[in-house]
Formats: structure tokens, sequence, C-alpha cells
């Protein structure tokens, strides 16, 4: 028989058995009453909190006695104060009025030096005016002489200027080209080191970029790729990176990797000129730099 057969016998015959069988009922009522008072602990229970609400109600009625108690002596010191107020107000109005004419004999003294101030300020004015006038003629002078130094100075700038200018598109066609060159012949020499050295492939690829991933419109994408036993690194090999550069030869690496569906197993950067900030953001990217091949880990 199942657990749920005899719970649905039990609660089928227990009234029964409750009604019939005393023993049964004392023996039911003795487990439940850990769960639940009976009649006379349930009737002593509601007696003691009558009698502790009754307690409760003669003490705060006893409070409140005392409490009245302490407002009569209260209004009786307020009205022993508001006569003590009531003659400070007197003696203040008679201390005010004593001071009114201390304040009126003061205002005559004032009156009197003000008149000699002004009288004072009226010579000092004409003083002022004497100096002023002087200091017109001065200034007017100063600046004639200003006006005649900044045309030759002006002069001079411009043409320092001119010099400067055609200096500056000098020495600029000339770091260009030798910009231009310098990177080209970087770049041959490390391919020729890294085939000859470690025995890898080095391929110059450019493929076309339509959405504009990399650069933010259609545009040409030239990278470097290293191919050694299936591995694939993406490098770019350079003669100086700034931090444009590192971001934008991460864009590069993950326009080839959508490209291709294949990730790189490394990413390098190959220059011996990488500024501080660039280095920071190659690091938070994870693209290893090195100053020269033969600083690459092995590969």
């Amino acid at each position: 028989m199942s657990a749920m057969q005899i719970k649905q016998i039990i609660r089928r015959e227990l009234p029964a058995i409750m009604r019939e069988d005393v023993e049964m009922q004392q023996f039911i009522l003795h487990l439940a009453r850990t769960q639940f008072a009976d009649k006379v602990e349930t009737e002593s229970r509601f007696d003691r909190l009558l009698d502790e609400m009754r307690q409760d109600r003669e003490a705060q009625s006893r409070r409140w006695t005392e409490q009245d108690a302490k407002w009569d002596e209260q209004n009786r010191k307020w009205d022993e104060n508001l006569e003590d107020l009531r003659r400070d107000r007197e003696e203040q109005s008679r201390r005010w009025a004593e001071q009114d004419a201390k304040w009126d004999e003061n205002m005559e003294a004032l009156r009197r030096d003000r008149e000699e101030q002004s009288r004072r300020w009226a010579e000092q004015d004409a003083k002022w005016d004497e100096n002023m006038e002087a200091l017109r003629r001065d200034r007017e002078e100063q600046s004639r002489k200003w006006a005649e130094n900044q045309k030759v100075i002006n002069q001079m700038l411009q043409e320092i200027q001119g010099l400067s200018r055609k200096h500056d598109s000098t020495i600029g066609a000339l770091g260009a080209r030798w910009g231009l060159y310098t990177e080209q012949s970087f770049r041959s020499a490390l391919k020729a080191i890294l085939e000859e050295s470690f025995a890898v492939q080095v391929q110059t690829v450019t493929e076309f970029d339509k959405t504009g991933y990399v650069f933010g419109h259609p545009d040409q994408v030239e990278l470097d790729i290293i191919i050694k036993d299936g591995l694939l690194i993406i490098c770019d090999i350079k003669s100086s990176m700034s931090r444009s550069d590192v971001y934008a030869f991460g864009r590069k690496v993950e326009f080839y990797e959508q490209e291709h569906q294949q990730k790189a197993t490394r990413r390098l950067i190959i220059s011996p000129m990488v500024d501080e900030y660039a280095q920071r953001v190659a690091k938070k990217l994870g693209i290893e730099v090195y100053s020269y091949a033969e600083a690459v880990e092995a590969i």
C-alpha cells in the first residue's frame, strides 16, 4: 500500500475515530498541543494582556497628571518672564533715546567733515587734470615712437617669414622624398632578413575595402603577410609608427580576417620608431611591437 493511499484512509476514517475513541482523541490532541494552545491557556494569556493594558493606562494617567503640574509651573514662570521682558523693553527704549541724541551730534560732525573732504577732493581733481594732460602728451609721443618701431619690426618680420617659408618648402620636399625612399628600403631589407634568417615567406597583399571599414571610405588596403607551415602572421613594416597608424593597422587586420574567414596567429609591428602613445595602443589591441627584425620571437 502506498503512502498516498494510507493518507486517504486516515482522512476518511479519522473524524469517526475522534468521535468514538476517547483515547485516540486524547492522543491526537496531545500531538497537536505543541502547535495550538488549548482553551485554558488562551484565556489565561488574554487575562494577562488585559491586566497589562490596564496597568499601562493607569501609568499613562499618572504621567498626564504630572505633565499638567509641570505646565502650570511653566505658565507661572512665563508670566514672571513677561514682566521682566516689559521692564527690559522700557530700559532699552530709554537707551535708544540717548543713542539718538548722540547720533544727531555725530551726524553734524560728519557733515562738517564731509564738506572739508569735498573741498580737498576739488583741489585733488584740479591737480589730477593737470597730471592727466601731461600724461596724455607723453602717451601721444610714446605712441608715435612705437608706431615707427613697429613699422621697422614688421618689415623685418616679413623678410624673416619669407625666408622661413622658402626654407620650409625646401626641407619639406626633401623630407617627404627621403621618407618614401627610406621606408621602401627599410621594408625591402626587413623582408630579406625575415625570409633568409627565419625561413618564412613574406608577401605584400593589396585588397580593396568596398565598405570603407578601415579608412572610413572605400580604398585600397595594403598588408604584409608572413606565412609558415600554415600559420598566418600579419605584420606592418614601416620606418615609423604613430598612434593613428597602430589603430589603422588593427582595422586592416580585422578587415583581412573578415574577408578571408581566417584568424591571424600573430599581429606584428616592425619599426625602429614607435612613440610612447603608439606603444600603449598596441599593447591594448594585443599587437606585438619590435624595433628590428632580429628581436621578433621565434616564429
